[in-house]
C-alpha cells in the first residue's frame, strides 16, 4: 500500500489486482471486498480528519494485492488493509 497527500479534496483510491491473483471473477471479488473494507475503515476513522491531513487536503491511495488475497475472506482482507493503513500512517 502506498499513499501521498494530494492537493485535491477527498481521497482517491486505486486498487491493483493482477492476473496472478486469479481469473476475472476472483480479481473482481477481491476488489469489491477491499473497496467495502476501505469504506468501512475510512468512515470509522472519520474520513480525512483523523489521517493527519488538513481538513481541506486529500490523499491518493494505492492498494496493491498479492496472490494470497484470492483465498482470503472479507474479515482477513479487512484486517490486512487496516494493518497496512495503520503502518503507513494513513489511519
Amino acid at each position: 500500500m502506498r499513499w501521498r497527500p494530494s492537493r485535491q479534496e477527498g481521497i482517491r483510491v486505486g486498487i491493483v489486482v493482477s492476473r496472478k491473483v486469479g481469473n476475472a471473477v476472483v480479481r473482481n471479488r477481491v476488489r469489491r471486498r477491499l473497496r467495502e473494507a476501505l469504506r468501512e475503515l475510512v468512515a470509522r476513522a472519520g474520513a480525512a480528519a483523523d489521517t493527519g491531513l488538513p481538513a481541506t487536503a486529500g490523499a491518493d491511495l494505492l492498494i496493491l494485492t498479492r496472490p494470497e488475497a484470492a483465498d482470503a475472506d472479507y474479515a482477513r482482507l479487512r484486517a490486512s488493509l487496516e494493518r497496512a493503513l495503520t503502518r503507513s500512517g494513513f489511519l
